[in-house]
């Protein structure tokens, strides 16, 4: 796994958006710019400790949307689309683990490790190469960002 850095367009766009955002309360949590098919995707997703409903994604449209046609840093059409970062989103960017810390997490291992390809456990720190969990039986086990396929917050919901 590696952690995620933005390409120019999605930090032209985190650099107009980030303040917009945090002015009306929510975490900026990612920036994604894709082509799906024949159509670009300009998606900018947002959280806070409530959680996020349509109507704080409405809230952040338009603004954003205001800003983005006065600097129009993109110059192809696009559609955008403002959403919540989703309960069990993926962990991309290093201060995403850092805000993350005490929180459940699912990794899953591109091979392997330690005989299982998938664990549950809680998030104790991070760095550039690792994160450092805590185990359901209470051992700390350090991961290397290398050997990950992907971490996600978890939720039982049983």
């Amino acid at each position: 796994m590696k952690l995620k850095k933005f390409g120019a367009t999605e930090q032209k766009v985190y650099e107009l958006v980030k303040p917009i955002t945090d002015e009306l309360g929510y975490f900026l949590w990612d920036i994604s710019y894709v082509k799906e098919g024949a159509v670009w995707y300009l998606r900018v997703f947002i959280d806070r400790d409530e959680g996020i409903s349509i109507d704080d994604c409405e809230k952040v449209t338009e603004p954003v949307n205001a800003v983005l046609d006065e600097a129009d840093p993109i110059k192809q059409s696009y559609m955008l689309e403002v959403g919540s970062a989703g309960l069990e989103r993926e962990l991309l960017k290093e201060e995403h683990f850092e805000v993350c810390i005490g929180d459940r997490v699912r990794i899953r291992f591109i091979r392997t490790v330690d005989g299982e390809k998938e664990i549950s456990a809680v998030l104790k720190g991070c760095d550039k190469n690792s994160i450092t969990v805590e185990t359901e039986n209470g051992e700390e086990k350090i991961c290397r960002l290398d050997d990950i396929a992907f971490v996600k917050l978890w939720f039982d919901f049983e």
